[in-house]
């Protein structure tokens, strides 16, 4: 009956979810989350120095974060989140997929991963990674310029992340 309706769901998941954290996980997302408030201020405190600087510089074309007065999302973003919008970002760079390509093979700092939000910037070219099998087409039908470079701005020091893009952003553009 009950009992039984209860075991089962009980037990498919634990199997399917992994409903039960391990005590070292348990451990380590404690430990985590004590430092996240401190980590978030950080990230948004770098992410606002590189927004400033991307908006600048002659080799971006645009810069997408909610804390730009142009996102569409700007407004909601200062209501929602008033101490910061996050790391994440994305911005257009002069010269599409070939600039963004040695965009990413010039930057040294920053990591050319696909995940978000770790310790360490991470930067990507979708255009010629995670999206590379679409045609040109299919990459705007999906809202991936070739231009597009995404940006996961890490905690180190703000000048080695805009020293680390600036360098990379000069490459880029001798072709």
């Amino acid at each position: 009956g009950h009992q039984a309706l209860s075991m089962r769901a009980r037990a498919e998941g634990l199997r399917d979810f992994g409903a039960a954290m391990s005590p070292t996980n348990a451990f380590h997302l404690l430990q985590g989350v004590e430092t996240l408030p401190l980590r978030m201020k950080r990230h948004v405190e770098n992410t606002t120095s590189v927004v400033e600087f991307l908006e600048e510089a002659d080799a971006v074309t645009w810069v997408s974060h909610p804390s730009v007065a142009t996102h569409p999302d700007h407004e909601l973003a200062k209501q929602l989140l008033p101490k910061g919008a996050g790391a994440i970002l994305s911005f257009g760079i002069a010269g599409g997929r070939e600039a963004g390509c040695r965009f990413i093979e010039n930057v040294q700092l920053a990591s050319h991963l696909a995940n978000v939000g770790d310790a360490k910037t991470l930067v990507l070219h979708p255009a010629s990674t995670t999206h590379q099998q679409l045609s040109a087409e299919d990459l705007v039908a999906a809202g991936v310029g070739e231009d597009l470079i995404r940006l996961s701005v890490g905690l180190e020091d703000p000048e080695d992340i805009i020293s680390d893009l600036s360098r990379a952003l000069s490459a880029s553009q001798k072709g």
